[in-house]
């Protein structure tokens, strides 16, 4: 049930839901809610961007400690590819919402659509900037992912993937060129589709 912004509803229970991953070539997307105490309050939330890492990894621990509700959900390459990178996003902000341990009464999703959920919700552009819970939830999904791609980087080395994080940087691009796609590489971005598709040519040809 999606709701505007011009909405009167007390400020208790209410969720920030944010996304990090959209753009990169690989890895997983990853999403985040989050419910805060206003009796507990977290001070230096923002837009996880604008924040240096020390700061997130600090806040992120805060947050699940003083948080009323949390929760960090993804959806997976395969998922990714399958439906596309934003059906996979909405997909994946449905299960941060629905695996929240408290029922929201409202959702408020950074970007300009919500993904279909049980309770009411509203999408606010430039939400982690605007939104603590928003920012919160920003905070809990890129440190997340972040721990995440540098793991990803010592099982595929070689594609500097801790530095850009999957994002296709020049580097990132020049790996995958010289070393060809890794299992965790979306096969529906057009950088490793392009690297993907003389390949299958040439198996067809080679089958006539």
């Amino acid at each position: 049930m999606q709701l505007g912004l011009d909405f009167t509803l007390v400020e208790e229970l209410v969720a920030g839901v944010d996304e990090v991953g959209r753009g990169p070539l690989c890895g997983a997307v990853v999403t985040a809610a989050v419910i805060l105490d206003p009796a507990r309050p977290i001070i230096g939330l923002n837009d996880s961007k604008k924040l240096s890492e020390a700061r997130r990894e600090a806040l992120f621990d805060e947050i699940r400690e003083k948080a009323l509700a949390w929760c960090i959900a993804r959806a997976e390459v395969e998922e990714i590819d399958r439906l596309n990178i934003l059906h996979a996003t909405m997909l994946a902000m449905q299960r941060a919402v629905e695996g929240l341990s408290v029922t929201p009464r409202l959702a408020l999703i950074d970007g300009n659509r919500c993904p279909k959920l049980a309770v009411l919700s509203a999408p606010v552009v430039k939400g982690d900037s605007r939104v603590p819970a928003i920012a919160a939830a920003s905070i809990l999904a890129k440190v997340s992912r972040d721990r995440e791609m540098v793991e990803m980087d010592r099982l595929y080395p070689g594609y500097g993937i801790a530095g850009h994080k999957g994002y296709p940087t020049p580097v990132h691009l020049e790996a995958l060129q010289r070393l060809g796609p890794t299992p965790i590489h979306r096969r529906s971005f057009a950088p490793v589709r392009a690297l993907l598709e003389p390949v299958a040519v040439d198996c067809i040809a080679a089958t006539v």
